[in-house]
């Protein structure tokens, strides 16, 4: 007889800790990007220009909706002031960050209507790739 057993890990609630609370816009946001979560969405985007909120708008997201959650930033700067808000708004609950060592990357690849290839070509950080391997 074989027993199928669901694999299991303990996983503390996600609770925001701050002294503020959701205003403005955000409560609207926060129902509307939780509600698309909770409908089967499994990509959402919230945009918004600097300074206006969206991280902690994006904390208590997590917190409502309760499930862990990829957040992508476009530079290494970005990433890491990200996973610090991150880190103080959500201190109970783990939060990594992954920073590329490339600089640059382009894959290969291949033309077809020029029957052309591409080959693979990288710049790697030297800064990032000296602090990796420390």
């Amino acid at each position: 007889m074989a027993v199928d057993i669901e694999p299991t890990r303990a996983v503390r609630p996600f609770e925001v800790i701050s002294e503020y609370s959701p205003s403005g816009d955000q409560p609207a946001a926060i129902a509307e990007l939780a509600g698309r979560i909770n409908a089967g969405e499994t990509d959402v985007v919230l945009l918004g220009a600097t300074g206006t909120g969206k991280s902690a708008t994006t904390a208590w997201l997590i917190e409502q909706v309760q499930r862990p959650t990829l957040v992508l930033a476009h530079n290494k700067t970005l990433a890491a002031q990200l996973a610090n808000e991150f880190r103080g708004l959500l201190p109970n609950n783990a939060v990594e960050y992954f920073v590329s060592y490339y600089d640059y990357y382009q894959p290969e690849a291949y033309v077809p209507q020029t029957d052309t290839f591409i080959e693979k070509d990288s710049s790697v950080n030297a800064e990032v790739e000296r602090l990796r391997h420390s």
